[in-house]
């Protein structure tokens, strides 16, 4: 593997230790993934370990609380603890495990609180941006086109890969801190032009139009494809953002799809030929109207149609949405028996509340709420059964990850369940 003397003068401890720690784990990552250098990057996002009860049960009972202690093994893999210094790059940090000022609606304990305050003030200091979400593209970071990336979060890497251009594998949580260290990331997967390149053609034979149809779209494809990378072909127009938010999340949630092309609408697919760049395709899918139906019967993992929870916003919902949903909700009330969250950036919510959005929730007994997320966060209302959701990626985890049977609906539908108490959805 070839490295810069800058590196070997990092590596062999120029600035300082921790550094030196951060350069080896990324070496010794290069070499484990067979990427012969690696290559500089200034936009990191990933997330700090250690907020929720028992993650940092493996370090002595003396350093639990020992910010550079914990995150030295959890987030360094280094048994010693290293001086910390300031990140060299732009990070950015995503979701915590609480809503700061919601905690006791969410129902979070004190020592989740006093983990996250801990975590919270180490990343203050450490120079980590507290974005606090698993879409930092609507909150200020959008790379530009062919910018090299160390992000974490599968939903925000496909959306960068595939709509912007940028690259980036989806990192995990060494693999950041690292490189939020000393600037650099192994460049291999997605960093390589040749790797982008089309493998599958998916040919869309159906109108899609709305949220739920592309999100059902991208599951389907993302279990048919697991890792590579899909071309459509047969989308009339130009999806909104949103859409294509929910429509990749999809694809990295039943698959791990990174990256994918939309012929004549991604940056990197203005025809079918360029997308393949000269591959051929390894398979052709047809998806109709009988796939999208089939995708949306894999969900059927709630029975009772009482519903407890509906949780909105998954990956993390825009302004539009917090605007769709305020509207749905004004002048009703919540059903005395269910419970309606909306999960969305904090700088989102504070143009809510200047447009009185929030108030709306408020007044309908619904929450929006920041920096967490019911699934990764663990946070829900008490003796939940049954929830409801508008995402793929949410009703893909929710029963795994807190046990609820989950409905899967349009935002409508959704709203009309937390509003009624029933579920009358479905696939329309």
């Amino acid at each position: 593997m070839f490295l810069t003397d800058e590196e070997k003068a990092v590596l062999d401890g120029s600035e300082g230790e921790a550094r030196a720690h951060a350069m080896d784990l990324m070496v010794r990552y290069a070499k484990a993934l067979g990427a012969e250098r690696l290559v500089e990057t200034n936009n990191v996002c990933g997330g700090v370990v250690g907020s929720l009860p028992g993650r940092r049960d493996v370090l002595p009972e003396d350093k639990r609380h020992d910010m550079n202690a914990v995150y030295s093994l959890l987030n360094l893999d280094s048994d010693k603890t290293l001086d910390i210094p300031p990140v060299k790059t732009n990070t950015y940090r995503l979701i915590e495990a609480m809503d700061a000022d919601l905690y006791d609606v969410q129902g979070v304990g004190e020592e989740t609180q006093r983990l996250v305050r801990e975590t919270t003030a180490f990343c203050q200091k450490s120079g980590y941006q507290l974005c606090n979400t698993c879409t930092p593209y609507q909150v200020g970071n959008v790379p530009l086109f062919g910018e090299h990336c160390a992000w974490m979060e599968s939903s925000a890497v496909i959306y960068i890969n595939s709509l912007i251009g940028a690259r980036s594998n989806v990192e995990g949580a060494h693999s950041t801190a690292a490189a939020s260290l000393i600037g650099k990331i192994p460049y291999w997967g997605y960093h390589i032009p040749e790797n982008r390149r089309g493998t599958h053609l998916v040919e869309v034979e159906y109108p899609i139009d709305n949220m739920l149809d592309w999100g059902l779209m991208g599951y389907y494809v993302g279990e048919k494809v697991q890792e590579n990378v899909p071309v459509f072909t047969g989308i009339s127009g130009v999806p909104n953002a949103n859409k294509l938010k929910h429509f990749g999340a999809s694809m990295a949630s039943s698959g791990g799809v990174e990256m994918y092309h939309i012929v004549g609408v991604t940056p990197e697919a203005p025809t079918r030929d360029v997308a393949f760049g000269g591959n051929r395709a390894q398979e052709t899918i047809r998806f109709g109207r009988a796939e999208l139906e089939e995708a949306y019967s894999w969900f059927s993992t709630a029975k009772d149609t009482d519903v407890d929870f509906v949780v909105l916003g998954c990956p993390h919902g825009s302004l539009e949405q917090v605007r769709l949903v305020a509207g749905l909700l004004e002048g009703k009330r919540l059903s005395a028996n269910t419970d309606l969250w909306m999960f969305i950036p904090r700088s989102i919510k504070a143009i809510a509340d200047r447009m009185g959005y929030t108030d709306t929730f408020r007044k309908a007994g619904a929450y929006l709420m920041t920096d967490s997320c019911a699934a990764l966060s663990k946070v829900s209302p008490k003796d939940v059964k049954t929830a409801a959701t508008d995402s793929c990626k949410q009703a893909h985890y929710l029963p795994a990850t807190m046990g609820f049977g989950t409905w899967l609906g349009s935002t409508e539908q959704c709203v009309n369940a937390a509003i009624s108490g029933k579920w009358t959805g479905g696939l329309e």
